[in-house]
Formats: C-alpha cells, structure tokens, sequence
C-alpha cells in the first residue's frame, strides 16, 4: 500500500526542537507539534551510544507527504542526530488517513 503522508518523529534534548523544525521546512515541511518528554535511558546505553543521556526530552511530531520523508530524516540527522548537542533520533511512521489540510498540502 502506497502512503500519501509520513509522520515523522524526531526526539532530541531540551531545547533543539527549533532546529529540528528549521530544518525540516528548509525541506518542504510546513509544521510541527512539540511535546515535553523525559527520557529514561540506562547507563548501559550511555556506555553502548558513547553519549550522555539528558532526561529532558522534546518530542517534535511533523506530518509530510512521503516524497519528502526520506530527504527531511536525512537533514535531522545531520542537524539533530546522535553525534550533535541535540542528540536526537528520528523515525517516521506511515499515515492512512489524513484529515485537516487543505487542498494544496498546507498544514
């Protein structure tokens, strides 16, 4: 089955929400919904990921057509992704019913 629209999900320390948006609009996103969250990673993840785990977590959910899910996982992880202070991951979930956006895409 071929999806018209992907939900991507990006979580990241407190407070790189605001890159993780800019660079999904640079891409072709229109918007995006931020939560609050608290991460409960183990010291043996720290030790696996080589990172330090911060509890404080925004969730950034980001509803695209699919054509631009690919490019926009690839510039949070450029931007956003493990190896950067925002140490986020990103992960996109098919969607088969979208209600709420207008004829031309917009959100």
């Amino acid at each position: 089955m071929d999806y018209m629209h992907e939900a991507i999900f990006c979580i990241v320390n407190s407070g790189y929400s605001e890159a993780v948006m800019d660079a999904a609009k640079k891409l072709g996103a229109r918007g995006g919904t931020i939560m609050n969250a608290r991460g409960t990673a183990n010291k043996e993840a720290e030790k696996f990921f080589n990172i330090t785990i911060q509890p404080e977590k925004e969730i950034v959910m980001i509803l695209v057509p699919s054509a631009l899910k690919e490019d926009i996982l690839h510039a949070l992880y450029k931007q956003v992704g493990l190896d950067t202070p925002g140490q986020g991951i990103a992960f996109a979930l098919p969607v088969d019913g979208v209600v709420g956006l207008s004829d031309d895409g917009e959100q």
